[in-house]
């Protein structure tokens, strides 16, 4: 009975902080340890060898071999980190011109369809101009 009505001070405010606090570290733990990971693999200048002893080295002694990494190759793995977010951006941006350059393609067809069918457009003018927007 002594324990249930006193169940508050079994775990106090301190002991919660420092729960909340190893909890932080460790799912921070997690996320440089899979950076590190996908760093190790996205560097293309990196031989096959050399990568192998990254994986090994953070693999059997986790805490030293992320903390000598990023001190070794922080400053290119952030570099390597922006430039993988450039090319995304970009191969995003180049499907959008992509899809949006076919919208109006489509667009233009149906138009000198309606040109030519109208009588506006020869044979001639429809096949040429059909094939400056498709090429």
């Amino acid at each position: 009975m002594h324990g249930t009505v006193y169940l508050a001070y079994d775990y106090p405010v301190l002991g919660a902080f420092w729960t909340v606090m190893w909890l932080f570290l460790w799912v921070v733990w997690l996320v440089l340890l899979f950076r590190v990971f996908v760093d190790i693999f996205r560097d293309h200048e990196m031989s096959g060898w050399a990568k192998a002893a990254w994986l090994i080295f953070v693999l059997l002694i986790p805490f030293l071999g992320v903390l000598v990494y990023v001190i070794v190759r922080g400053k290119d793995m952030g570099r390597r980190e922006i430039k993988h977010a450039q090319e995304q951006q970009e191969a995003f941006n180049a499907y959008i011109r992509q899809t949006a350059k076919g919208t109006g393609t489509g667009d233009e067809l149906a138009r000198l369809s309606e040109l030519k069918a109208k009588g506006d457009l020869s044979e001639e003018e429809f096949q040429r101009a059909k094939q400056k927007l498709l090429s």
